[in-house]
């Protein structure tokens, strides 16, 4: 009897552990043949601990959420199933591609990931030239899902044709953003995915080396993949001989000290190399200039996590899926008040509207849905008249929005968007790194002008425009640079708040 416990931070918050060890106790004393699996998670957060039981023919029963006082109905036949994992409906409507053997396999077997198709992708990269490989990833459309959106391919053929004698794959698994978690799961649930990514990535622009820059905050992530990375290293994946193709590529995981502006790509380097993670004015370009002054890809979790996918499948395949520009699939991670929060992976184009209303089941508290947020703390707030935008980077920015890590965060009508934009420029003045002028005073005065609002300044609105403008022209990243689209979508599109504060002052 084989049963799967996800080991994902978030079912082991609500109880996996303690399930698993439940488990193990009841089958030894029932004697019992019980394999337990722990693996990733499906993403459907609100069954977690969501337990599966494989069958004979192979089909694995879902039931969650479960407890400890579950477990002898799960043993003996008798608790109640919610039907296979895969016809789950929040399940079902999915695309999954990069997440595709998350949930499935026992993250830290090689022969269970190569059995789901794993390091196929490798296998056909070594066979090709490095130049080949930058044009696949290329032709896929494939742009970072950091939150930027640049295309992979074109970053990947700058750090190509730049000579250097040391050059590096950088994973920025630094995950900030609110309502974010899409690193964390892959990681978790298919490390070797990551690290199969980055091999390919090193073949394809003559890196030797990588780094993951992972968070402190993700104590399971950094474990599973130090794990991974040893194994990895002891299969061949890694190492002098990459899976006996003579070329080499290895690679170490870096645990940060969880400052937001880590985020940043200059920032992540400088504190890689042991410094103040401070912005770096650009020029030099990361991918000119980057770790330790080398030429230096650096890819967010994601970003790399797919690249096995694309070259297992064909970057025509890929590209296949997805809107305009905004080509494959994007990891939607739904939370904040919601009916059915976790992840789901869909083709770009899926609209919002059918993202919050369907997929999400609208609130958790029943309330109309008031605002969504988008991109994490730096996205612009989305009302209701928006919601028929489709989920892609050009269209939501013909919005005035950005998808970012693609984290969607849901607020019901009780809640204050003017204190939402406080809010907003109060973590811009916490977390600023200090570099620059407009980041590190702006936030604080931008709090400052919010607060006049409140208490009724009729000056102050044009005010904080004036402000954020400036904050948007002058500061050096994205911190700074984007902490007006929540606050200034707050204000457009929520007047009636920052009205009602005004009058209440009055």
């Amino acid at each position: 009897m084989k049963i799967y416990v996800p080991l994902d931070s978030a079912a082991k918050a609500l109880g996996a552990d303690a399930v698993a060890e439940a488990i193990r106790d009841a089958a030894q004393a029932g004697g019992k043949d019980v394999q337990i699996v722990r693996n990733g998670s499906r993403g459907m957060i609100w069954l977690e601990p969501l337990v599966e039981i494989e069958h004979d023919d192979g089909v694995r029963l879902a039931y969650g959420p479960v407890s400890v006082a579950d477990v002898p109905a799960l043993l003996d036949g008798s608790a109640e199933t919610l039907g296979p994992v895969e016809e789950i409906p929040f399940f079902a409507r999915q695309t999954r591609l990069t997440f595709a053997r998350c949930g499935v396999i026992d993250p830290l077997d090689i022969a269970d990931y190569e059995a789901h198709g794993g390091l196929s992708g490798l296998r056909r990269a070594i066979a090709m030239t490095p130049a080949d490989i930058v044009q696949e990833v290329t032709d896929s459309g494939l742009r970072g899902r950091g939150g930027a959106g640049f295309p992979t391919g074109i970053k990947w053929k700058t750090v190509h044709d730049t000579p250097a004698g040391q050059k590096y794959i950088i994973c920025n698994a630094d995950e900030g953003d609110s309502g974010t978690f899409a690193d964390r799961m892959i990681m978790e649930g298919d490390p070797f995915t990551l690290i199969e990514g980055m091999a390919i990535a090193g073949l394809a622009v003559g890196a030797t080396r990588g780094y993951v820059y992972l968070r402190s905050e993700y104590p399971v992530a950094i474990e599973v993949m130090n794990a991974a990375v040893e194994a990895a290293r002891a299969a061949g994946m890694l190492g002098d001989d990459v899976l006996g193709s003579g070329r080499a590529f290895d690679m170490e995981i870096r645990v940060g000290a969880g400052a937001y502006v880590c985020g940043e790509e200059t920032s992540l380097l400088n504190s890689l190399e042991g410094k103040r993670g401070v912005v770096r004015a650009k020029p030099p370009l990361p991918a000119i200039e980057g770790f330790l002054g080398r030429p230096t890809v650096v890819n967010n979790v994601i970003s790399l996590a797919t690249v096995p996918v694309i070259f297992e499948r064909g970057a025509a395949h890929y590209a296949d899926f997805g809107l305009g520009r905004s080509k494959g699939t994007t990891p939607v991670q739904i939370a904040g008040n919601v009916k059915y929060g976790g992840l789901f992976e869909t083709a770009f184009g899926m609209p919002l509207r059918e993202l919050i209303d369907d997929v999400a089941g609208g609130t958790a508290s029943g309330r109309p849905v008031k605002a969504v947020q988008v991109g994490g703390p730096l996205g612009a707030y989305m009302p209701r008249s928006t919601f028929d935008t489709p989920f892609a980077y050009e269209e939501f920015d013909g919005q005035g929005g950005l998808i970012g890590h693609a984290g969607v965060v849901v607020f019901d009508d009780s809640v204050d968007m003017l204190k939402m934009a406080r809010f907003a420029m109060e973590f811009c003045a916490v977390e600023s790194c200090g570099k620059c002028t407009p980041c590190r005073i702006g936030a604080v005065r931008g709090v400052e002008t919010i607060d006049r609002i409140a208490e009724g300044d009729a000056d102050a609105p044009e005010l904080l425009g004036d402000l954020c403008e400036t904050m948007t022209d002058g500061s050096l990243c994205a911190l700074g640079g984007l902490t007006p689209y929540p606050v200034m979508s707050a204000l457009r599109h929520f007047p009636d708040d920052f009205a009602r504060s005004r009058e209440a002052a009055e």
